[in-house]
């Protein structure tokens, strides 16, 4: 029975001290006092009273959130930042005797090179300089933890909190250079509106001066082709009324008319002009004595 009891104890013993690592742990382990192993992932046994599990670390990427720190810039700002830092534990056996509180280590680290880079930089240079600060803060860092078994991934400014006096100066400078940008735009937007007024007033006029300059040259034309077609008009009047004489000469002519036709004739074109407005009418003696004669006709018909 009491054999049985030990082999029981044993095994609960053995049972005990058999130990299974997760993923992405370690355990580092000492013997009698002094570092003996670091355990991955996976199953081992420890051997029991000798050896001792001193720490259990997280290989996972760690975030800390350090609280604002006061800093101090070259133009004598006093200022609050406050910082974020991923960092990696590479070596857990460094990691435990390495530093004492390593986060905490971490933590006055990040706030004594914050200071001094910070002391290096204007107010303005500081607020523009996020990624510059970033940068240097994360070098400083990782090479002075890296005896410690951390690695420094990336360390971000969080927050960059002025006094409130430069926080009121600095929006009224925001709020008066976008007034400014505001007036500029605005003059802007009128200047390109009064020029594409002006162009489209020009381009009108323009238009106008070319449309009454084509109907001043249709009307000249008009103008031209009445006066042409009058001309023609005119013209073959005047070869008409010439065809006209030409023919009535032509058949005068062929009638062979006396001496007495004639004289009548040119009587009769006489009487016509004495009906006209003259008011001194000439006549040939030769027309003196046909019309005697035709008044002696005439009496005698009578």
């Amino acid at each position: 029975m009491a054999i049985l009891i030990i082999i029981i104890a044993i095994i609960a013993l053995i049972v005990a001290n058999i130990k299974i690592v997760s993923q992405a742990n370690a355990f580092v382990i000492e013997r009698l006092g002094a570092y003996k192993a670091t355990w991955g992932t996976g199953l081992h046994l420890k051997v029991p009273f000798i050896d001792k599990i001193v720490k259990k670390v997280s290989l996972k990427e760690q975030v800390i959130d350090f609280p604002p720190q006061p800093v101090i810039t070259k133009d004598n700002v006093t200022m609050q930042i406050d910082t974020v830092v991923y960092f990696q534990i590479t070596d857990p056996m460094l990691y435990t005797y390495g530093v004492m509180r390593p986060i905490q280590a971490i933590e006055v680290l990040t706030a004594t090179t914050l200071r001094n880079i910070i002391g290096e930089l204007e107010l303005d240079q500081t607020l523009t300089s996020r990624d510059i600060i970033n940068s240097r803060l994360r070098s400083v860092l990782d090479e002075a933890t890296d005896p410690w078994g951390i690695k420094v991934h990336r360390v971000e400014l969080k927050n960059i909190l002025p006094p409130r006096e430069i926080q009121d100066a600095m929006e009224k400078q925001m709020k008066a250079e976008r007034e400014r940008r505001e007036s500029i735009l605005r003059a802007e937007g009128e200047k390109k509106s009064a020029i594409l007024v002006a162009e489209g007033k020009k381009e009108s006029a323009i238009l106008a001066a070319e449309a009454e300059k084509h109907a001043a040259i249709l009307r000249a034309e008009a103008i031209k082709e009445a006066k042409i077609r009058e001309a023609e008009g005119e013209a073959e009047a005047i070869i008409k009324v010439q065809e006209a004489t030409a023919l009535g000469l032509k058949k005068l002519n062929e009638a062979a008319p006396t001496d007495a036709v004639i004289k009548i004739k040119s009587l009769e074109a006489f009487t016509a002009a004495a009906d006209g407005q003259a008011t001194k009418i000439i006549i040939p003696s030769e027309i003196q004595g046909i019309a005697g004669l035709v008044q002696g006709v005439t009496e005698t018909v009578k």
